[in-house]
């Protein structure tokens, strides 16, 4: 289902997408060459134990108020995926080709099924095999190991899979077991696609399909700037992601001409950062500047000092905070206790305008008054809000949002398997300029193994997040 979007002159092998990702009921005109990917009639879709899914071979006993920016035209048609459909000439300039492959193409996946992680790891498993379904891909075996809990169950998983032919490693999800299931990967010469968005393990041959903090960090920093906002405050936790994204918000808002100007932090352990916040609204210093101007109207006494007076009743600080917006790196119930202290303690949200980054798409935020209104950068929902409700009515249950990776790396390597030369999984593939359009939109991997994903802006509301500025449709215009 998950399509790649190709730049204006690309050549294009295309999926259609299956109607409930709103694809269309026709073959999109050429040149792509169509492959359908909904089930057959027959089929009513698939449940969790369907036996029309795909084969999966699994371990054995694992346990169980800003103005939207216009979408630009896609340069191919906006629910195909595509990648290059001309194979790269040889030296005496005829094309190539490679003989199909004896037997199924072999696509490992690697997730946490035992331990702590068991439900998220069973949830993108799931996610995996219904790409796998709607892709029609009749001609891929699912290699699925458990990664367990551990860097050597990541190590061991991969060396199984490795061992029966696996041609491309999806997974793990976690930074340190996909460093550790890269080193058998990388001998033999076989790419990784990691969930992970730590930056440290890619490369060699790891490609990370996880945003990094930096560039949801850029984009909403950009659209911020669209609407004159220059100076910036932060308070971040003293973690490592912490310091990662203070380096990338002062790096984006020098970008755009702007700075931080304020920078608190706070250890994780303390639930409520209330010393912090008190030094990043400089709120001592302006309440005793207000208590001081009281003092003062109130020894002047005269009629024009009472009215001065009454201007000053309700009003708990005196004095300009230095900065237009606030960058909060946090989520959860920790940002739910943060907001309303900035609020109690003058940092008005309806004079600062509060950020954060994707941690903030959720839909319930919007039941803390002082999140209203504030801003994060993450996929278009509109696309992956129907890969959730198709995912819910297969298998009863929302997955979390991290199983759109899944589908999208199975449904990457699908079309990637059907080359006209044959499977290709090589970096050259896989780091096709033109990029890839999934149930989250548009990416794209860069050689150094990082991906690039096309983010929109979106807004809390009292009732979950609207869109306030739509991702891009193709990366021509993030490189224009």
């Amino acid at each position: 289902m998950v399509a790649a979007i190709a730049g204006c002159e690309t050549q294009t092998l295309g999926l259609n997408l299956p109607p409930w990702l709103g694809g269309p009921s026709t073959p999109a005109p050429s040149p792509p060459v169509q492959i359908a990917t909904q089930p057959a009639p027959e089929q009513a879709g698939p449940k969790a134990a369907d036996p029309a899914l795909p084969p999966v071979v699994a371990a054995p006993a694992v346990p169980v108020q800003a103005q939207p920016t216009p979408e630009p035209p896609p340069a191919v048609p906006a629910e195909s995926l595509a990648t290059p459909a001309t194979p790269p000439p040889s030296s005496s300039g005829a094309v190539a080709l490679k003989p199909p492959p004896a037997g199924p193409i072999k696509i490992a996946i690697l997730l946490p099924l035992s331990g702590p992680n068991t439900a998220l790891g069973q949830a993108l498993l799931d996610a995996a095999q219904l790409a796998l379904f709607d892709t029609g891909a009749d001609n891929v075996e699912l290699l699925a190991r458990d990664a367990g809990d551990s860097p050597e169950a990541a190590r061991a998983a991969a060396e199984s899979v490795l061992a029966e032919g696996a041609q491309l490693i999806l997974g793990p999800l976690f930074a340190q077991a996909v460093q550790s299931a890269a080193e058998p990967a990388r001998a033999r010469g076989i790419a990784v696609i990691g969930f992970s968005n730590d930056r440290t393990v890619a490369g060699q041959g790891v490609f990370l399909l996880g945003v990094t903090p930096d560039q949801q960090i850029a984009r909403v920093v950009a659209f911020a700037s669209q609407q004159g906002l220059r100076r910036y405050a932060a308070l971040v936790p003293q973690t490592s992601f912490g310091e990662v994204a203070a380096n990338a918000l002062a790096e984006s808002a020098k970008s755009y001409g702007g700075g931080i100007v304020r920078l608190e932090s706070y250890s994780p352990q303390v639930e409520e950062p209330r010393e912090a916040i008190l030094r990043l609204a400089d709120y001592n210093r302006r309440r005793a500047a207000l208590t001081e101007q009281r003092q003062r109207l109130e020894t002047q006494g005269d009629a024009v000092a009472h009215q001065a007076l009454r201007r000053l009743e309700g009003i708990e600080t005196l004095g300009e905070i230095a900065f237009d917006t606030i960058f909060i790196p946090e989520g959860g119930a920790r940002l739910m206790r943060i907001a309303p202290l900035l609020a109690y303690y003058d940092i008005d949200p309806a004079r600062i305008r509060y950020i954060g980054t994707s941690q903030w798409d959720d839909p319930t935020l919007g039941r803390e008054p002082s999140l209203v209104g504030g801003w994060f950068a993450a996929p278009q929902p509109d696309r992956s809000a129907r890969f959730f409700d198709r995912f819910f009515q297969v298998f009863g249950v929302r997955p979390p949002r991290i199983a759109t990776h899944a589908y999208d790396a199975v449904a990457l390597a699908v079309v990637l398997s059907r080359r006209p030369n044959g499977p290709e999984f090589s970096p050259e593939a896989l780091t096709n300029p033109s990029g890839f359009a999934g149930v989250d939109g548009i990416f794209r991997f860069r050689p150094d193994g990082l991906s690039e994903h096309g983010l929109a802006v979106l807004e809390v509301t009292a009732n979950g997040t609207r869109v306030i500025s739509r991702a891009p449709a193709t990366f021509q215009r993030l490189t224009n």
